[in-house]
C-alpha cells in the first residue's frame, strides 16, 4: 500500500514515520538507517559540541542515504532573553542551522522555549521547520509563529513533564481541531496499533523514540536493552516515573516499551509495524491500495 499524508507530501518520504530526537545517539550512522526504511531520520545538531565535528556527520549522512533526513535543535526550557547571553546562546544555534543551510540541508525540527529565531533563518533560506511541544496551548503558539509544523507529546512519553500535559489522545484529537498545520504525534506510540490509531485521531505522522531504543542499531549496550525489554510499564515505579510531573529529565523508555518484544533491526522494526497497520485495515474491509488521510 501507499502511504499518502500532508507529512509523506511535504518531506517526501515513504512512511509518516519520524525519528525522535536522540540525544547523544542521533548521529549519521543511527538516523540513515531509519531513512533507508523509509522514514525521516533525525540528526540532532547538539551532539556535537564542534560545529566542524557537526558539519563532516551531515557529510557523512549523505554517504549513507539519499533519501531525506532533518536537523533537530533542541532549545533549553526557558526564554533567551536580549542580554549578552541570551545572544550568544542564539547565535550558536544559528550557526549549527548556518551550517546545516550550507549543507543544501531543508528539514528543521526544533524543541524546547520558542524558536522563532530559528524558524525565521529557516524559512528564509526556503526550508521548513517543524516546532515540538506538549502543550496544545504551545501548539497554537508555534504555528502563529510561522511554523509549518508542531510535533507534540503526550504524556505517556518519557523526560521532561509539564504539569498540564495531557494524553495522545487528547492532544492529537483536539489538536486536530485547532491547529491547520501538519501534526506529528508522539508519546508511548510502538506497534501498528498506535500508529493507525494516531492517524485515525488526526496525526498526519508519528514520532518513534522509545521503539528504536530496542534495536540492534541503537548504541546502548545488550544487557541495557535487555533490561528494558523486561520492565513492566504497569508496575508502580515505572508507572510513577512516567506519569508524575517531573522537571527532571531521565533516562528510561516511554510506555511504548510495553509493546517492543526482542532485539530487532531498525529495518525489520519498521517493515513490521507497516506490514502489521496494512493487515489491520485489510481486517477491517480495507481494499484500497492507497491510505490516503489528506481529507482529515
Amino acid at each position: 500500500m501507499k502511504w499518502k499524508t500532508k507529512i509523506t507530501q511535504i518531506f517526501k518520504i515513504e512512511y509518516p514515520l519520524i525519528m525522535g530526537a536522540f540525544g547523544g545517539w542521533g548521529k549519521s550512522k543511527f538516523a540513515s538507517i531509519f531513512s533507508n526504511a523509509g522514514g525521516l531520520g533525525i540528526i540532532a545538531a547538539l551532539n556535537f559540541p564542534n560545529p566542524e565535528d557537526f558539519r563532516k556527520d551531515i557529510q557523512k549522512m549523505k554517504q549513507l542515504t539519499t533519501k531525506p533526513f532533518g536537523i533537530n535543535l533542541s532549545l533549553p526550557h526557558h526564554i533567551l532573553n536580549d542580554n549578552e547571553e541570551g545572544k550568544k546562546t542564539k547565535k550558536r544555534y544559528l550557526d549549527y542551522v548556518d551550517i546545516a543551510l550550507n549543507e543544501k540541508c531543508s528539514i528543521f525540527t526544533t524543541s524546547g522555549y520558542k524558536a522563532s529565531f530559528i524558524g525565521k533563518r529557516v524559512h528564509e533560506a526556503g526550508g521548513t521547520w517543524f516546532h515540538k511541544c506538549v502543550l496544545i496551548k504551545h501548539a497554537i503558539s508555534a504555528e502563529e509563529e510561522g511554523a509549518d509544523g508542531v510535533t507534540i507529546v503526550g504524556l505517556e512519553g518519557t523526560g521532561f513533564k509539564n504539569p498540564q500535559t495531557n494524553t495522545t489522545l487528547v492532544n492529537i484529537t483536539l489538536a486536530r481541531k485547532m491547529l491547520k498545520i501538519p501534526i506529528i504525534a508522539a508519546g508511548g506510540i510502538g506497534d501498528a496499533r498506535g500508529f493507525l490509531s494516531a492517524l485515525a485521531m488526526g496525526a498526519d505522522a508519528v514520532c518513534l523514540g522509545t521503539a528504536l531504543m530496542t534495536t540492534k542499531e541503537c548504541p546502548v549496550p545488550v544487557n541495557i536493552k535487555e533490561k528494558w525489554l523486561q520492565l513492566d510499564i504497569f508496575e508502580q515505579n515505572f508507572h510513577n516515573k512516567i506519569y508524575k510531573y517531573n522537571v527532571k529529565n531521565f533516562m528510561a523508555p516511554s510506555t511504548a516499551i510495553g509493546h517492543q518484544n526482542e532485539i530487532i533491526s531498525m529495518k525489520t522494526l519498521i517493515e513490521e509495524m507497516i506490514k502489521n497497520a496494512e493487515n489491520v485495515l485489510l481486517s477491517w474491509g480495507f481494499d484500497n491500495n492507497e491510505i490516503n488521510t489528506l481529507c482529515l
